[in-house]
């Protein structure tokens, strides 16, 4: 049998559907349409409300980081974070090639450049050697500030991702940032839910951000939150994102450039609803990907992505690495046919046209990820379905 059809006789075995099977669907019940009835009917629905607090204290107890600004969606997060790390025009932000395209449109936003880095195959996050010697070879330290001597540029924050929920080796990743004076920030939108060493993913970074999107382990509808350990960054945070208005009975004065970024009432309604059921649907994400584990365990040209040693991932969504690209596109053509919705990597972000000119080391792991990789179904509820 060939290789796409039997990979497609073991996912219509593990996920029998009617339906065309989504990538990743949210799970939405009683305790979700009771929170936001409760909120409808208190009248606060928009930026101000109990359930806005509400969520960023669930959000911190959560994740052990003392502070938690609730915004709009996870890229408003992520700019936050960009503002508040000083990141301005002409400055090189650090991230993956191998990302969604969020990760680097706010660096575009500041008007900063951002400089592609190279993954590794354990964690598909930044490979912490291969960046140490790339720095090494393009950098150099001026007044306390990194600059990439090719460009004349200042190198201002390193961005990384914690990939499909796996996190990132951070402990080396943070040394390197500490050694050549930038400022750490963690893409978190994939991983709540995720550990490494016993801490939780955004512990790291100076600063950090998660998202609520609709296809995210819990949801807001939208939503997203910057996360940071320093008390002065949280308050900032919240005060650039809520337009940076000064407090005031009624006087409408502002003193700085602000954003209209703040989560909606109605939206952290829903996210404490989704907030109080993450234990139970991390327990069905690490079942499913156990089932899919057993499920290709005797196809031997595949492999199934499996957690970082010393982590515990969230398993946002399993990724099968097939031999080749020409493998790759046939199974996502015959899977698409057959209405069960499987997903390509992202296209790697130094391929992409307005990212043409940035800079970027080799890439040779990017590269070969994306040839390669192809999302599985990962909805929390299909663990049900699959048992």
């Amino acid at each position: 049998m060939a290789l796409t059809e039997s990979i497609l006789a073991i996912l219509h075995d593990l996920l029998p559907s009617q339906r065309p099977l989504g990538l990743h669907e949210p799970e939405l019940g009683s305790s979700e349409k009771a929170l936001v009835t409760d909120c409808l009917d208190s009248g606060w629905v928009s930026s101000v409300g109990q359930y806005v607090d509400r969520f960023e204290q669930e959000l911190t107890a959560y994740t052990g980081i003392p502070h938690a600004t609730a915004t709009i969606n996870g890229t408003a997060a992520l700019h936050t974070c960009l503002v508040l790390a000083n990141v301005t025009a002409g400055d090189e932000v650090l991230l993956p090639s191998l990302t969604f395209v969020g990760s680097a449109n706010p660096v575009i936003y500041q008007n900063a450049i951002p400089h592609f880095t190279d993954c590794e195959t354990e964690t598909l996050g930044i490979d912490p050697q291969r960046l140490a010697d790339y720095l090494q070879d393009i950098t150099e330290l001026r007044a306390g500030t990194c600059y990439n001597r090719h460009t004349d540029r200042p190198i201002r924050a390193l961005m990384v991702v914690h990939v499909l929920g796996h996190p990132a080796r951070m402990n080396e990743l943070a040394e390197i940032a500490q050694h050549y004076r930038l400022t750490l920030i963690e893409d978190a939108a994939e991983s709540l839910g995720s550990w490494r060493d016993d801490r939780h993913t955004g512990s790291w970074g100076h600063l950090a951000a998660l998202s609520f999107n609709g296809n995210k382990i819990i949801t807001s509808g939208g939503g997203g939150a910057v996360l940071t350990s320093d008390p002065e960054l949280a308050r900032q945070a919240k005060h650039i994102t809520t337009t940076a208005k000064q407090s005031h009975p009624w006087a409408l004065e502002h003193d700085a450039t602000g954003y209209n970024y703040r989560l909606p009432n109605l939206n952290a309604a829903l996210g404490c609803a989704q907030l109080a059921q993450l234990p139970k649907r991390l327990m069905q994400k690490r079942d499913l990907a156990r089932q899919y584990a057993e499920a290709f365990v005797e196809l031997t040209d595949v492999q199934l992505q499996t957690e970082p040693a010393n982590c515990r991932s969230n398993h946002w969504l399993n990724l099968l690495l097939l031999p080749n690209a020409q493998e790759r596109d046939r199974l996502l053509t015959a899977a698409h046919a057959a209405k069960i919705l499987l997903r390509p990597f992202w296209t790697p972000l130094h391929q992409l046209p307005m990212f043409a000119d940035a800079p970027h080391m080799s890439l040779p792991q990017t590269e070969a990820l994306f040839a390669r990789g192809v999302c599985l179904p990962s909805s929390a509820q299909l663990a049900k379905v699959a048992t």
